[in-house]
């Protein structure tokens, strides 16, 4: 008999729709927001061109910062749902200010009677003790996320993809972020040249005994106008098949732990059209089923090959 946590309702894995209903007892959803930063990677801090995957109008609202305020883009947000939502600050680095900068922003975003907590997108080296400490404070009277992103465990990897960042640096993030009330949600991305299965399967068995408390796993989606794209038109790497996918997503959740939040389980573009590769021919919802089917097929789980 396949032992399934009580907290996983219909699924075989923790979905993030089942914890929020779990906290809240009724409907919360993200309400993503764009607050105008950019990346340490971007503007010469650590580096320059950002991460070689990324062209970030691919999988976030269109930047409405020098138009519409924070609160402005809530209102128009909240008319195509109802409900209580966290404002999810997504795209870039949202971090990436000076406090009174940030406090400012975050403010605003809590103005709306309907906003039960914040999510905050970063990375792990845009961290500090006094930003922790004002995120902090918001923690005390509500539900607040910080995703770090991370992508791969190995360092080698993230010197291709251009991260700029170490893992340790994410791991440092991490222990720091720890006992302060904040949820703490990584992101990975499966495919990444270079990484072979036992590579991703790494990455997962080490986030799982990090105190995470939520993981957004993506597949690679090569996208024009990125770096990435040049060097998959010159055949210098190939992206994963749904099969491959499909068998690797599951392979991966049955390294988590079952207290962990499963956020995604693949990547969104929001335009077709710039997407290059992979190209399944399959709606969102259609991923997630065949997912699903492969779960029972296995007759496995979340948590399956966890070892504490």
């Amino acid at each position: 008999m396949v032992k399934l946590s009580h907290h996983f309702g219909s699924k075989r894995y923790y979905p993030f729709s089942q914890f929020l209903r779990g906290r809240f007892g009724y409907r919360v959803y993200k309400l993503p927001v764009d607050a105008g930063f950019t990346c340490p990677n971007r503007d010469g801090k650590v580096g320059y061109g950002g991460c070689t995957y990324c062209y970030n109008p691919s999988f976030s609202p269109p930047t409405l910062r020098e138009e519409v305020s924070i609160l402005d883009q809530i209102q128009l947000g909240k008319r195509k749902k109802g409900g209580k939502f966290l404002v999810y600050f997504q795209p870039f680095t949202n971090t990436y200010a000076d406090v009174d900068t940030l406090k400012r922003l975050y403010d605003e975003a809590l103005q709306d009677d309907e906003t039960v907590g914040l999510c905050i997108g970063t990375r792990p080296d845009c961290i500090s003790d006094e930003i922790l400490l004002l995120i902090e404070s918001y923690a005390k009277n509500y539900h607040v996320w910080i995703e770090y992103g991370l992508q791969s465990a190995h360092d080698k990897t993230l010197r291709l993809i251009n991260r700029c960042h170490s893992f340790s640096q994410f791991e440092d993030a991490v222990y720091r972020t720890q006992n302060r009330n904040i949820f703490i949600c990584t992101h990975i991305i499966l495919g990444l040249p270079g990484e072979t299965r036992e590579d991703m399967l790494e990455t997962a068995s080490i986030l799982s005994h990090l105190p995470i408390d939520g993981i957004k796993i993506h597949h690679l989606q090569v996208i024009e106008n990125t770096k990435m794209a040049k060097d998959f038109k010159k055949g210098k790497f190939n992206t994963l098949s749904f099969d491959e996918y499909q068998s690797l997503v599951v392979d991966v959740l049955e390294l988590l732990p079952q207290n962990m939040v499963i956020q995604r389980l693949m990547g969104d573009v929001l335009d077709e059209k710039i997407l290059i590769s992979p190209r399944w021919n399959l709606k969102k919802h259609e991923v997630l089923n065949l997912i699903d089917k492969e779960l029972i097929r296995r007759d496995t789980y979340q948590g399956a090959m966890y070892e504490d």
